[in-house]
């Protein structure tokens, strides 16, 4: 089987920077694995400049690189693909009804989940590899899992058994703690489907989580808790939308979900090898000057910890409070995870003393891709500094994917 891939919500390319361990070589970006992406769809509907765009042709070329609303687009002139992966939005994935209340209107406009969906449906590719927020599996507040059970009733729906897990980069061994919830889709057609059922038969959910999976092989755990199991299917939910308007259920970090049958468990990082810390990122020359010019007070300020009275619009009184968080960051740590305000005057940018010139300063735009572990310079295509800061707390962490790909291409090798 090929392992031709196209990529959603594409960003800069974090997905192909890491299945195919990208990096640059003599001013040309080079990549050294053979996922043969055919198409990547970037859009970026609250700017007119699409800085991520450009950036991701700057590396990759036009040659089936789309830039328009996905929602625009017919899922069916998308190529034919064995790989689907991609980044979205954590949105609000309830199903609508119709005026008559008699159907579900099967996805509200403006939600990318439901473009996958259509792509799914359309195009049926054997695997599929997204990236989500951690609190995905905890939303929405009102219905604790309600979005992330629609998900699997729509998988389960396409045909398509699914793994997923939260894991924290930081855990094993990158330089920075970053949640993020991974979610692995294989075809009911594939071998692969077909061994881990028999698998699942066999072993406990407990042994599924720990050895089965996709992800338990790199991302080694111990389970913390008692397993938990449910369904997105049956009596109860015998459509998307008793899904949408009844279920609920406490997903915990590490799961799989077989014909709408899914098992979950609490899960701890086991991780022996070397670990990366902020410290091993920082450039040592060509820090720009701009990053030296800040209101150290400000921020050792907004990094302090508060206990201010603040009066409401209604006239009530009120204690506004917040803990400290290190000043200057700790070099010998992983960072913080990165937001899309880095780089400017607020409490979540990273801020550091120089160890080279004993000054404080905030983090380059080269140290925060090597925090995503990008290419260095890898958004110096033409973008301002603000906008590679936004880019960089945006991404996801290249080595994570790299990781996963690795896995990812051995079970592709096994198919016919």
């Amino acid at each position: 089987m090929d392992k031709t891939t196209i990529e959603l919500f594409a960003g800069v390319g974090g997905f192909r920077v890491g299945l195919n361990d990208v990096e640059i070589k003599d001013g040309k970006t080079v990549e050294k694995n053979n996922f043969k992406f055919v198409w990547a769809n970037q859009w970026e509907p609250a700017t007119t400049t699409q800085d991520a765009f450009d950036c991701y042709v700057s590396h990759f070329g036009k040659d089936g690189a789309s830039n328009e609303d996905i929602g625009k687009i017919d899922k069916k002139d998308i190529p034919n693909h064995t790989l689907l992966v991609g980044g979205f939005p954590c949105q609000d994935y309830s199903v609508a009804r119709s005026l008559s209340k008699e159907k579900g209107i099967e996805g509200k406009k403006g939600v990318l989940w439901w473009q996958i969906n259509d792509i799914l449906k359309a195009k049926k590719p054997k695997f599929m590899l997204l990236e989500n927020v951690d609190r995905l599996l905890k939303s929405p507040s009102k219905q604790r899992g309600r979005d992330f059970g629609i998900m699997l009733r729509c998988m389960t729906d396409a045909g398509y058994g699914v793994q997923w897990r939260v894991i924290n980069a930081g855990d094993y061994g990158h330089p920075q703690r970053r949640r993020r919830t991974f979610i692995f889709a294989f075809h009911k057609t594939t071998k692969y489907y077909k061994d881990f059922a028999k698998k699942a038969k066999q072993d406990s959910i407990a042994e599924i989580l720990t050895k089965d999976t996709m992800f338990a092989e790199s991302f080694k755990c111990h389970l913390l808790e008692d397993a938990h199991e449910g369904t997105v299917i049956g009596d109860d939910y015998p459509s998307l939308v008793e899904v949408s308007d009844n279920f609920a259920f406490a997903f915990e970090g590490a799961g799989y979900c077989l014909n709408g049958v899914f098992g979950t468990a609490k899960v701890e990082a086991i991780y022996h090898g070397k670990k990366r810390t902020l410290g091993d990122v920082l450039q040592q020359i060509d820090v720009p000057d701009f990053c030296y010019h800040v209101n150290v007070d400000k921020f050792r300020y907004l990094k302090g910890a508060k206990h201010i009275q603040r009066t409401a619009k209604n006239g009530h009184e009120y204690f506004y409070s917040e803990g400290p968080i290190p000043f200057p960051d700790r070099l010998d740590w992983p960072s913080r995870t990165m937001l899309t305000s880095e780089g400017s005057t607020n409490r979540s940018t990273h801020f550091i003393l120089d160890p080279l010139t004993d000054k404080y300063r905030i983090l380059t735009p080269i140290e925060c891709e090597r925090l995503d572990e990008f290419p260095d310079d890898w958004t110096n295509t033409g973008m301002t500094n603000n906008r590679r800061y936004f880019i960089a707390g945006n991404a996801l962490v290249c080595g994570l994917i790299k990781t996963m790909g690795k896995s990812i291409s051995k079970i592709i090798d096994k198919e016919d």
